[in-house]
């Protein structure tokens, strides 16, 4: 597998064996990491997944897949010790769903989606692999400055004040998105410019049927000043390749059910209108994102996953733009 890269595993540029150094300026402070960690993956070498299990007992970052906590050290990723604070967030193959070692090549691939061609901020990523050719998808952590200190962030499960003792298991995916907006409203003095990006993320999480979308894959960072923005976007790919579920991850939809009548666009325009997005700015974010195929079939075509998968994802995408785009 190590051999036969032919594109960039971070900006799926064409004509690279190994990160370009665009890649490597964004995701590794320019140093020169190897697309190859130094590890056997967890899963194929009992020594190694001791490793991975110790790091494991370290991490508090939740969700259902495995990661794991690495930083750089000089220009090598590895395994953080006890007491070191890691910059990185590693995801190796799951262990569950449909298609699971398809899944590192997806969420990479959505995530550059997301920025190459919709211009979304996103967390920092690539594509690396383990010694044995096994890929992992790998993040750099926004809430982690330079320096080792940390900034605050909040996703918006504690922002609703939600946690499983008080709203049951279920507490991520209750109610609709416009709440998220309500919640932003409150916290964000920026609120008007922050406002269009998250509604950006959302029709994106629609075209690219991202199900998984629920209060806490949205987040708000604070800044150098001392204030909140939304912070980039991350966790985002295509759900459905790999688990059965709905077009939205949270229960109502988009809007309250008293609200949420008629095509999918007109939700969207609702949702606009009831989070104060006026109709100029609804209809310029609608424009960019219905008219970006050609560039999403050439990043498909770039990315790490199988020719299958490849053809999944361009498929469910088209199928989405069309209920978009219906009359």
């Amino acid at each position: 597998m190590t051999n036969e890269i032919k594109q960039c595993p971070g900006t799926l540029s064409g004509g690279f064996n190994t990160y370009s150094r665009t890649a490597l300026n964004r995701v590794f402070q320019g140093k020169k990491v190897h697309h190859v960690l130094p590890y056997d993956s967890p899963a194929s070498n009992p020594e190694t997944n001791q490793l991975f299990e110790e790091n494991r007992n370290r991490t508090s970052i939740s969700g259902v897949q495995e990661k794991f906590s690495v930083l750089l050290d000089k220009n090598k990723l590895r395994l953080i010790n006890e007491n070191e604070q890691g910059t990185y967030i590693l995801k190796p193959i799951p262990g569950a769903g449909k298609k699971p070692d398809q899944m590192p090549a997806n969420e990479h691939l959505t995530m550059q989606i997301a920025r190459q061609v919709y211009g979304i901020e996103t967390a920092e990523n690539a594509l690396i692999f383990f010694k044995d050719g096994t890929p992992a998808y790998i993040t750099k952590r926004f809430d982690v400055k330079e320096d080792g200190s940390k900034l605050a962030q909040d996703d918006f499960a504690s922002l609703a004040k939600r946690t499983p003792q008080t709203h049951g298991e279920h507490y991520k995916y209750l109610g609709n998105y416009l709440y998220i907006f309500e919640l932003m409203r409150n916290y964000l003095t920026t609120y008007k410019i922050e406002a269009p990006k998250l509604l950006r993320i959302l029709v994106f999480n629609y075209l690219f049927s991202n199900g998984d979308a629920h209060f806490k894959n949205f987040s708000i960072l604070e800044t150098p000043f001392g204030d909140y923005r939304l912070s980039p976007a991350y966790d985002l790919l295509n759900s459905h390749i790999h688990i059965e579920d709905k077009d939205f991850a949270l229960d109502d939809g988009l809007l309250p059910r008293n609200l949420a009548q008629g095509k999918i666009g007109l939700q969207f325009a609702k949702l606009a209108e009831k989070a104060e997005i006026s109709e100029k700015t609804f209809q310029k974010i609608m424009a960019l994102m219905i008219s970006k195929s050609d560039l999403v079939e050439k990043m498909v075509a770039a990315s790490f996953l199988n020719d299958t998968t490849k053809r999944n994802y361009f498929q469910s995408f088209q199928g989405r733009l069309k209920q978009l785009t219906k009359p």
